[in-house]
């Protein structure tokens, strides 16, 4: 998705060489190599062959640390909006989820105002089988379908009740935060 790719300040014939050198001065251990391994397939895979509507890619060259980027689904109060994505892969990934939040302020109800996310895939249902391009298609999907079962603020409420209402603010947010 070139559109994506370029926000993301990267190519599309970006090779992923650049994640095999990666170097971390100053941490005197070192990841698993299956570790690197499965975050250097999972980068290869999203660059090849991204999720719709969703992107990712290195920071600073760190195969741990990552940015993601979700255009906002059509039909949503997101629509038109770019959503940017920490992700932080902790070194015993994949047995551990990633730390992902958002970087771009959003309106829902399964996001808080720090951005940090409340859905289940990234707490007690992670799993190894998940890849980080699923994740993100998840958070896409999750901006369409808030979770019900991870409403952590008063946005559910006005999600629950007065869904005009939380439409023209999640638009209102999406216009001022996400549109440029």
């Amino acid at each position: 998705m070139g559109l994506l790719s370029h926000l993301l300040g990267r190519s599309s014939s970006k090779s992923s060489s650049s994640a095999a050198s990666v170097s971390n001065p100053g941490v005197s251990y070192s990841p698993p190599s299956f570790t690197r391994k499965r975050l250097q397939k999972e980068l290869e895979k999203i660059t090849r062959d991204p999720p719709s509507h969703c992107s990712g890619g290195l920071v600073r060259n760190d195969i741990f640390k990552w940015q993601g980027a979700i255009l906002g689904p059509v039909d949503t109060p997101f629509e038109g909006g770019v959503f940017f994505l920490s992700v932080c892969f902790p070194r015993d990934y994949p047995h551990k989820p990633p730390k992902i939040k958002f970087l771009t302020k959003v309106y829902h109800p399964n996001i808080d105002a720090k951005g940090n996310i409340h859905v289940d895939i990234l707490k007690e249902c992670w799993t190894p089988a998940l890849t980080i391009d699923k994740v993100l298609l998840s958070l896409c999907s999750l901006l369409t379908d808030p979770n019900a079962s991870g409403f952590l603020n008063s946005i559910a409420g006005l999600y629950s009740n007065e869904r005009t209402l939380y439409t023209e603010k999640a638009r209102a947010w999406t216009k001022k935060y996400a549109m440029g």
